[in-house]
């Protein structure tokens, strides 16, 4: 996969780019990933990526111009047959592990870095495919959500966690969040570890932690066990639940 990220800030990028799982994910091949610096692409002497509105308004806004030459730019590097164009925004469809789990089967990826008030209407009905949200709220500009996507995507690219078993027992590989984990000692503060961690039984283990995450769901983000990849028995063991420890007449799914 290929993925660059337009941006303003191109050695903030660079440099969270340069650590951690992505950081190995790139070194070691499994992607092809970089920051392209979008300024450099004004046609103007003074490089001014940014204008005053029409129509008037708060603050500035990103110009077409430049962004459509550094996308060009991009583009004619690229040998990919295609590529998915994302605009980081407030307006956007609302990120999840569904929507990771579908990018990060493209062949490349194109991540737009918005800042100021925003960016040209027509830049991004020119060149963006998505348009995407990290959360209902707003940011200085499209960075951090950039990489929360970016990190999100190139973690499930096969041969980066090493083992795929890593990424598939995490929070919403299956609809549920995560089971509770325990590492040594054994006890800690009079707090014991479950002995069914300690059985050595994998396939109870395997049930156990299955119930937990649906425990762990049902408390902290109820919404998500309707489209949870839940069977039936795992269907009534919520049920039972629901009668032994809710109150009744508690609205909880």
């Amino acid at each position: 996969m290929k993925l660059t990220i337009m941006t303003l800030f191109k050695e903030t990028i660079d440099a969270m780019l340069a650590y951690s799982i992505v950081g190995r994910a790139k070194k070691n091949n499994y992607i092809a990933i970089e920051a392209v610096d979008i300024r450099p692409f004004a046609n103007n002497k003074h490089l001014q990526v940014d204008d005053y509105p029409y129509g008037g308004g708060a603050g500035m806004l990103m110009m077409a111009q430049p962004i459509y030459d550094c996308y060009q730019f991009i583009k004619e590097k690229s040998t990919a047959s295609s590529r998915r164009v994302i605009y980081v925004t407030p307006q956007g469809k609302v990120w999840n592990q569904k929507m990771a789990e579908e990018f990060s089967k493209e062949e490349e990826i194109v991540v737009l870095c918005g800042h100021y008030e925003g960016v040209d209407q027509r830049v991004i009905d020119e060149i963006v495919t998505d348009e995407i949200s990290i959360g209902d709220y707003v940011l200085t500009g499209g960075e951090l959500a950039a990489l929360v996507i970016t990190d999100s995507i190139i973690r499930l690219i096969p041969g980066v966690l090493g083992k795929e078993q890593s990424f598939e027992e995490e929070s919403f590989s299956d609809g549920l969040l995560e089971y509770p984990q325990y590492t040594r000692p054994a006890v800690f503060r009079d707090r014991k570890v479950p002995d069914i961690l300690l059985s050595g039984n994998h396939q109870k283990i395997a049930a156990y932690r299955k119930e937990q995450a649906i425990i762990n769901t049902f408390h902290k983000r109820p919404d998500l066990l309707e489209l949870a990849d839940i069977n039936k028995s795992e269907r009534h063991f919520i049920d039972d639940y629901i009668k032994k420890h809710c109150k009744k007449g508690q609205d909880v799914l």
